[in-house]
């Protein structure tokens, strides 16, 4: 027992008006004279505590105001100890196109160095984002994988809701977007599409329309975002040939790294930029059981698949980058309801994983946050 629960449990005592405690709770050195290592008292409390027959000690009164504000005092220190949270990933939405009620559709949030980045746009990501208290309007910048349609038919709800002047919205400066080719061509597209709306939020409401206004771009591989120390680099991935570009995100941050896979078969690329990193959020697809009664109605999910990377192909590219926290998100699992096919459970995705690799796995659920410090990556509890 180091000396700030010591002194800390103690000082309970006096605060609930006692002046006994467990002597049992308090390390025998505690009461050697001249004791001054952490975990023991300083000499000068050993004339003021004193052991009783019942197995308790008596706390003085003088020293109760002296141990409570040492216990104060100590509190304060390993508080301002403990590591520092540099990261947080919040998975908004790990589904697919399948619009399954406990899944949204792909989408992820980015905090670091006073940043929020947000990745894709799979849909209920604003409704995500309200039930995390986050505001729409408080994104800093935007970034688009891919332009299949499960990644961006939330889009334009984050980028027109976000500007609503309302305390989940608010935005007041322009949106900014980096995807493939493609993206800013969309955003002028999405821009005249809604002017009707513009126009009578803007007579009606008087929302500034530096909130509406985009600044969107075609981005190629390398760093496509820097500011206040974050990093945001694309790189290409593996998404089929007619996928083009298609890329994965590694977001740096004071020597500390998160890599977005995107959608993408086994990528060497997504080996290399994840080796070392603090957490990989890697996309899956399985089949529950025999797949055959799956594809044999549904062939298109044959094509669906061999799009996407399976399991065991996830683990082997986890043993060999070796990130401290392997995760799953944007988890593509065909079914086929009429024949009593589901779609594959968290146990069974994290059982074929564990063919290729035996390293730290967590199969994602929306709303799961982590936590990058110093000492590592840990899931955040709800």
């Amino acid at each position: 027992m180091n000396i700030i629960t010591l002194v800390a449990r103690i000082a309970e005592a006096c605060q609930l008006g006692s002046s006994r405690t467990d002597r049992s709770a308090l390390p025998t050195q505690a009461f050697e004279p001249g004791a001054t290592r952490v975990g023991h008292l300083p000499a000068r409390f050993d004339h003021q505590i004193r052991a009783t027959p019942a197995g308790s000690i008596r706390v003085h009164k003088p020293v109760c105001a002296k141990l409570l504000g040492l216990a104060t005092a100590l509190a304060l220190i390993c508080s301002a100890a403990q590591a520092e949270e540099l990261m947080r990933v919040t998975l908004l939405g790990t589904g697919s196109p399948r619009p399954a009620p406990d899944r949204n559709g792909p989408s992820t949030l980015v905090e670091a160095g006073g940043l929020r980045l947000m990745f894709d746009f799979g849909r209920g990501n604003t409704v995500a984002l309200f039930r995390l208290k986050v505001p729409i309007g408080s994104i800093d910048a935007h970034f688009l994988t891919h332009m299949h349609s499960d990644h961006i038919n939330g889009l334009p709800d984050t980028y027109l809701t976000g500007w609503l002047g309302t305390p989940y919205a608010n935005r007041t400066k322009p949106f900014r977007l980096f995807g493939p080719k493609g993206t800013q061509a969309m955003m002028e597209n999405l821009y005249a599409a809604f002017s009707e709306d513009r126009r009578i939020r803007q007579e009606d409401e008087g929302y500034p329309l530096s909130g509406v206004a985009f600044d969107a771009k075609d981005i190629e591989e390398g760093t496509v975002f820097e500011q206040d120390g974050v990093r945001v680099s694309a790189f290409p991935v593996d998404h089929g040939e007619h996928i083009k570009p298609a890329f994965g995100y590694r977001i740096d941050y004071r020597g500390h790294a998160v890599v977005l896979s995107g959608d993408t078969r086994y990528s060497k690329r997504i080996e290399k930029e994840a080796t070392g990193a603090d957490l990989l959020v890697h996309e899956v697809a399985t089949v529950s059981g025999n797949p055959d009664k799956v594809l044999a109605d549904f062939p298109n999910y044959r094509t669906i698949l061999a799009h996407h990377t399976n399991p065991v192909e996830a683990g082997r590219l986890f043993a060999a980058a070796r990130p401290k926290l392997a995760v799953y998100s944007h988890i593509v699992s065909p079914d086929n309801p009429a024949k009593g096919v589901p779609s594959a459970t968290p146990a069974e995705i994290v059982a074929q994983t564990r063919q290729s690799y035996d390293g730290p796995l967590v199969v994602g659920e929306d709303l799961m946050r982590f936590s990058v410090t110093d000492d590592g990556v840990e899931q955040i509890k709800n």
